[in-house]
């Protein structure tokens, strides 16, 4: 599914003539103006995905910053917004293939980062809490215990509770499930999962990050088939060989001095990872 069809930045002659009519001098950058223009990237045209690829500093997260504040993304982390970035994206413009879609975000690392230490925040009170009950636990089954009112009725049933429970059982049935009972790369494919839906556009910053090799092939196979059968259309930005070889994507490298569209295995990064492993291929073959 295509929702957003192009995107246009603005040129070098428009960036430069906003930079001189700039009277203050005290900024020692114009961010995000000179990024992109520097490859002489101009427009994007998008297919149901579409890959920037490129390393640091190339503009691959600047430029999905753009699109996302122009077309008002939802989002759940601040990002470098900076002095002229409002300034920016209004020389920017763009065209849909109907009404944006409601279902549309961009997804940062920094994202999918805070949602992993929440997780962890949330399963360390859970397990001091767990600790605390197993304490509980040992002082009520033990403990001399007289019903004197019915004030004391709750701890009666705490006590009979603790009797007839071991330990582990009387843990569980006053604490709630860990709420972490996997890995962090677990944890970050399970973002994903719960933040892309149906029929949305999303743009997706580095979604390899926190992502092992088996995990990032597991979310290259979600989002194939979110694009193919569920009316999703992603823009992603990444270097992972693993995403860049997403069937049908269509990959502009933000590395070339001028912007080009290329295939995955082209790329420079990609080629690198495939001499090394053809140099030691014969380590490979005893298996």
């Amino acid at each position: 599914m295509i929702y957003l069809t192009h995107f246009e930045f603005p040129d070098r002659e428009a960036e430069y003539d906003f930079v001189f009519r700039q009277r203050r001098t005290c900024y020692d950058t114009y961010y995000p103006f000179q990024i992109l223009s520097k490859h002489w990237l101009r427009m994007l045209d998008f297919e149901p995905v579409t890959i920037l690829y490129g390393g640091n500093g190339s503009g691959k997260t600047t430029a999905l910053n753009v699109i996302a504040e122009k077309l008002g993304l939802e989002r759940d982390t601040l990002y470098n917004r900076s002095e002229f970035f409002a300034d920016y994206t209004a020389l920017c413009s763009f065209r849909m293939a109907g009404v944006k879609p409601e279902k549309s975000r961009i997804i940062t690392s920094d994202d999918v980062f805070d949602f992993m230490l929440d997780l962890r925040s949330i399963n360390d009170g859970i397990n001091q809490r767990r600790e605390e009950l197993f304490q509980d636990y040992m002082e009520t089954k033990y403990a001399d215990f007289k019903m004197r009112s019915l004030a004391d009725y709750e701890q009666l049933k705490k006590r009979n509770l603790a009797k007839r429970s071991t330990q582990s059982k009387y843990v569980r049935k006053n604490l709630m499930d860990n709420v972490r009972e996997h890995s962090n790369g677990e944890s970050a494919f399970l973002y994903f999962a719960e933040k892309i839906e149906e029929n949305g556009l999303y743009l997706l910053d580095e979604p390899e990050n926190s992502l092992s090799p088996g995990k990032q092939q597991e979310l290259l196979r979600f989002l194939e088939d979110s694009a193919r059968f569920f009316g999703c259309q992603f823009i992603i930005a990444t270097h992972s060989p693993f995403l860049l070889s997403m069937k049908g994507a269509k990959i502009y490298d933000l590395d070339e001095e001028t912007v080009d569209v290329k295939k995955w295995y082209e790329l420079a990064n990609v080629r690198e990872y495939y001499e090394f492993f053809k140099r030691h291929e014969r380590e490979f073959g005893t298996g």
